[in-house]
């Protein structure tokens, strides 16, 4: 699989990896995120954005010490409710490195990621996010990430859509796919999401 966009060089992996991530509230539809190894080890995290920060539409992605890594932005207005990304934090003049937006506004499952600066690479995302099932594909239609439901590993037991596992193919970028994630976060919201408690990250062999 050719190489894509890097946010951020610290987070492409030679191998699949399976990243745990984690909703740090369940008092809003969109609080923060922590993002966990398999071993347990905090990779990202996203710091609680209730309702005043949400309202500003840009939310800031970070690593385990608090660097920006990435900051995704809602472009307004939109009719496709388009978001861009920018590498770091963002500022007055920085351009953004990537959007996304619906691929149109029936079809509702089914986003498109645009990549400024490289003709032809460009993304599809199918599937259900507020399910936790969804795949992000490349243009020559491989599967570069998933988005699935956590399982218990002991007890063989789904868990709730606040737990769920990130998995990453060798070369793509984890900090790219967890924007990806905030964004598709923000654009299809939690509102069928009501059950369940939140579980500390599981270690996995």
């Amino acid at each position: 699989m050719k190489q894509g966009i890097i946010a951020e060089g610290g987070f492409v992996y030679k191998e699949e990896t399976h990243l745990t991530v984690l909703k740090t509230s369940l008092f809003f539809a969109n609080d923060g995120y922590t993002v966990y190894d398999c071993k347990g080890q905090l990779v990202f995290r996203v710091d609680s954005y209730g309702p005043d920060t949400r309202d500003k539409g840009e939310i800031v992605l970070m690593d385990a010490h608090g660097k920006c890594l990435l900051t995704v932005r809602r472009k307004r207005p939109s009719l496709h409710q388009r978001w861009e990304g920018f590498k770091g934090e963002r500022s007055d003049g920085h351009k953004p490195i990537f959007s996304v937006r619906r691929s149109s506004i029936i079809g509702r499952s089914n986003m498109s990621v645009e990549v400024y600066g490289n003709p032809g690479e460009e993304y599809q995302i199918e599937g259900n996010f507020a399910q936790r099932c969804c795949t992000i594909f490349n243009a020559a239609k491989e599967s570069v990430a998933e988005i699935k439901r956590k399982v218990d590993a002991s007890t063989n037991v789904v868990l709730a859509k606040d737990v769920f596992s990130l998995c990453l193919k060798p070369g793509f970028d984890g900090a790219f796919a967890m924007g990806l994630v905030l964004v598709l976060d923000q654009i299809t919201g939690d509102e069928t999401i009501t059950e369940g408690v939140q579980v500390e990250p599981l270690t996995e062999d």
